[in-house]
């Protein structure tokens, strides 16, 4: 590899983010980071029609939350700046007069109104292309039809004009893709796209080429449903800096629904009870909140995991890697061709395999705050950790720990008491009435001497032991549910244990 890795993301800030956008900027981090590049941010925000207020502020929170911090953007500055196109709008009117000048490009004239006339003329011809192109533009109002006069009296009388790449027919157009291969083009097929709009500003086929050129960009990696736009950018590069200098492409494959039908969508998540986007977003065009893998309780390990994992392998059965391992073993040639399938049930997997794996003071603090959005108080920190590392193995999300550990800090609210009446008995409740006393009397409150006594009260009482721990475990958990009941008594200590098992005695009567 001659030259610098430069790879770039380029989202627009018109909305919350989708899970393909982050597996894109996923991907292209794992490249930069693997052959010692740079990893670049740029927001294309040429479109302010659709420019969405505090989308480009989220775009960030969610980068930083995944850990894929860009080593060049908006907010971490770089040689290249700015990097919002909307403050780079006076350098690309010159890239587009070239083009114009050059032959490969011309003004257009035509109001949206003439096009739309030219539209339903075409499609009351049973025409199969609506297109502004070749076969069009000599009837259009633009300068390859008009004189040279009648174009420049219209430029300066200030008329209202786009810019558009004149697209020659009968051509070929190709590429290598470091994916697909090879993959060509039929001119004929191809429009001439809008360059330059009427405000001055570029559309995203010129602006990215010419951002890419500037900026150095060595290896472009974007999602397949731009492959449609692929020759317009050839050609561009052609036209403006020779196609040596273009930057090698990559088209990922898309993400599917769970049935393999289509493009997963943000309505796919909301029929299908899954989160799409990787962080909560609060559209204020519709004020709709999107509840994201952050908010369900993913942690950034597991969620950059899963992602990478849909649409790439590392050619063995390893299924968890954790960021470095990714950096190590991520290759372009490992990415599939074909759509991958989101499973969100696997999701989930990853998501409490990950959970298991990391130390519970990685993502305490977040948990915590889910105790504390629940009314659970936490005052000894140490005891916090202990308490979610013995549970973390029940746990898939971790708002399941107010569950699986919430009886650790205070008494549960209800009992299952359906799980114990009907074996309950005049014997049961005598022998938890002695265990009290033997509890209260002990010396030493550890789990063998709770365990020791309780098996050997349940000895002399002739029951057996395992009738007595499903009572025992609703008296101190509120369920059927948690690690082994005497480690529980000794977590929550000797009068708690006893208050709860005598409060335990009365519901049960």
């Amino acid at each position: 590899m001659s030259k610098k890795v430069r790879v770039r993301f380029a989202p627009s800030p018109t909305g919350g983010l989708h899970l393909g956008g982050v597996r894109t900027v996923l991907y292209n981090y794992l490249y930069a980071k693997k052959h010692g590049g740079d990893f670049i941010v740029r927001v294309e925000d040429t479109d302010q029609t659709r420019f969405v207020p505090g989308a480009e502020e989220y775009i960030f929170q969610c980068l930083e939350w995944c850990g894929l911090q860009p080593d060049e953007s908006v907010l971490h500055g770089g040689e290249y700046a700015p990097y919002r196109q909307s403050e780079r709008k006076e350098m690309y009117r010159q890239y587009a007069e070239q083009l114009v000048k050059n032959g490969h490009a011309y003004y257009a004239f035509d109001t949206p109104e003439e096009i739309e006339e030219m539209r339903e003329s075409l499609k009351a011809k049973g025409s199969h292309s609506l297109q502004y192109d070749y076969n069009i533009r000599h009837k259009m109002n633009n300068s390859v039809r008009l004189l040279p006069e009648e174009t420049q009296k219209l430029l300066d009388a200030g008329t209202p004009h786009v810019i558009r790449i004149k697209i020659e027919p009968n051509q070929t157009v190709s590429f290598t893709d470091m994916i697909r291969g090879e993959i060509t083009f039929d001119t004929n097929t191809v429009d001439d796209k809008v360059l330059l709009k009427a405000d001055g500003m570029p559309t995203y086929h010129l602006a990215v080429v010419v951002d890419d050129h500037l900026m150095k960009i060595s290896h472009a990696f974007r999602g397949e449903e731009w492959l449609p736009s692929a020759p317009v950018h050839i050609l561009l590069w052609k036209y403006l800096f020779g196609v040596n200098e273009m930057p090698e492409w990559a088209h990922l494959p898309l993400i599917l629904k769970p049935d393999g039908n289509g493009k997963l969508s943000k309505r796919d998540g909301d029929r299908l009870g899954f989160p799409v986007y990787a962080m909560d977003w609060t559209d204020p065009k519709t004020g709709d909140l999107t509840k994201g893998f952050k908010e369900i309780g993913f942690l950034p390990e597991a969620f950059n995991n899963l992602l990478a994992v849909l649409g790439w392998n590392d050619g063995t059965e390893q299924e968890i890697f954790s960021l470095e391992e990714l950096i190590e073993k991520f290759s372009m040639d490992r990415v599939h061709k074909g759509g991958a399938k989101f499973d969100f049930e696997k999701a989930k997997w990853y998501n409490h395999e990950w959970i298991k794996k990391l130390p519970a003071s990685n993502y305490s603090g977040r948990v915590k705050d889910i105790f504390i959005a629940s009314g659970i108080e936490v005052k000894d920190e140490a005891y916090f950790i202990s308490v979610l590392d013995l549970v973390k193995d029940r746990c898939t999300l971790l708002p399941d720990f107010v569950q699986q550990a919430g009886y650790f800090f205070s008494a549960p609210q209800t009992l299952d008491t359906e799980a114990v009446k009907p074996k309950w008995s005049e014997a049961k409740n005598d022998f938890f009435e002695e265990y009290i006393q033997q509890l209260t009397a002990l010396a030493t409150w550890d789990v063998a001497s709770i365990e020791n006594t309780f098996k050997d009260l349940a000895a002399a009482k002739n029951i057996k032991p395992g009738e007595l721990q499903l009572p025992m475990r609703i008296m101190l958990v509120g369920g059927k549910f948690g690690p082994a009941v005497f480690t529980i008594a000794e977590m929550i200590g000797k009068e708690e244990t006893i208050a709860r098992i005598k409060n335990a005695l009365v519901i049960f009567g």
